[in-house]
């Protein structure tokens, strides 16, 4: 059961990419949706030390005014965590998952704590898990448990007899609607938890590429077996063109009222250790807001890229569409850092340029960052 999708007119994909007649200039001259201001803040925090942590996310949260105005008393809220891959990775690494490409459960912990304090009636920690281990293994079942916190396996409906279908809703890009476990839409408050990571086919993976993992994987694979979402991928090369407009409509129709990124210790080069340049880093940071769109745009910056580079021309997003873009264009908020205020630590203070995702016969790209461009 694949939910239906359809492929965009060239025209059509050509505007989204920004790359219209093939010109930037062309690109620049594009109708694109205004966007309100939004805020996003950045906290330090130098290891995972739960006193660190829980003090950079409330001094991040009281930048931003607070959780007020996303959650209520008595609201059911879902945190959406980011558990790539599978804990066999882990065995071939001298360094922690949880501390090179999986969202560190303390980080959970802390906002946890930070919703339940504004309210929260119920609090659920939500992933599609790769294996059986993944909420054991990185801690997520034990902060779940002192949270009072449900875990929820989006590959399996439980507590539900079945998935639903959400739709996207006009003017979708890929999909026309998802399948979803119907806890996404029972909740109050939905929460995207990221890991700061470059990717593939994304450029960077933060709060809104961390969606794909809410869909059950076993619907969206082209064939048994395959281990991952490849429908959503597509055959071939689609996937330069197909995963950053599939990060939209998955925003669209599950949208996330606060984004959070953990980039206190995680990865450059690839989304992984599966990846060639994969290496870990320490960049001491967390990025946090209420746009996801604007909050994943300054953790672009942060790691040292251009949040309006160019789409297959510029880092990161020299392979695949800049999504940051698309999204913006799609009316979800604003992806140029002139649209967005950031509060707490300086953006200067915090940037940790990272190594881009290149492939291995065009490694001689991996560090050449672009300068200030923009167009949308």
């Amino acid at each position: 059961m694949t939910p239906p999708h359809h492929t965009l007119s060239r025209r059509r994909f050509l505007q989204a990419a920004g790359l219209a007649a093939g010109s930037a200039l062309a690109a620049q001259a594009l109708p694109v949706r205004a966007a309100e201001r939004a805020k996003v803040a950045l906290a330090t925090a130098r290891s995972y030390d739960r006193n660190v942590v829980r003090r950079a996310v409330q001094d991040m949260l009281d930048d931003l005014g607070g959780l007020g105005d996303v959650i209520r008393p008595g609201d059911r809220v879902a945190i959406k965590t980011n558990l790539t891959g599978g804990v066999h990775w882990e065995q071939q690494l001298s360094v922690p998952a949880t501390e090179s490409y999986v969202t560190h459960p303390e980080v959970i912990r802390a906002l946890g704590e930070a919703v339940l304090d504004a309210g929260a009636r119920e609090l659920v920690i939500v992933e599609a898990t790769y294996d059986r281990e993944s909420f054991f293994r990185w801690g997520h079942m034990a902060a779940a448990s002192d949270l009072g916190a449900m875990l929820v396996n989006l590959n399996d409906p439980w507590p539900y007899k079945g998935f639903i279908q959400r739709p996207v809703g006009d003017g979708w890009l890929v999909y026309e609607n998802f399948l979803f476990h119907p806890i996404l839409v029972d909740i109050d408050a939905f929460i995207s938890v990221a890991k700061m990571k470059c990717h593939q086919n994304a450029g960077v993976t933060l709060s809104m590429k961390n969606l794909f993992g809410l869909v059950p994987l076993q619907y969206y694979m082209l064939k048994q077996g395959d281990g991952h979402r490849s429908e959503m991928h597509g055959p071939d090369q689609h996937y330069k063109t197909r995963v950053p407009r599939v990060i939209v409509d998955l925003v669209r129709a599950r949208p996330i009222d606060f984004a959070l990124i953990d980039g206190i210790k995680t990865s450059e080069g690839g989304e992984g250790p599966w990846g060639v340049l994969w290496n870990p880093v320490e960049p001491g940071v967390l990025v946090g807001g209420k746009n996801p769109v604007a909050t994943d745009a300054v953790a672009t910056a942060v790691m040292g890229f251009e949040p309006t580079a160019l789409s297959f021309r510029e880092e990161p997003f020299r392979y695949a569409i800049n999504h940051l873009f698309l999204a913006s264009w799609s009316g979800l908020g604003p992806h140029r850092l002139d649209a967005i205020d950031i509060a707490g630590a300086s953006l200067d203070a915090v940037r940790y340029p990272f190594r881009a995702y290149a492939l291995p016969d065009d490694q001689s790209h991996a560090h050449q960052h672009p300068g200030p461009y923009s167009f949308a």
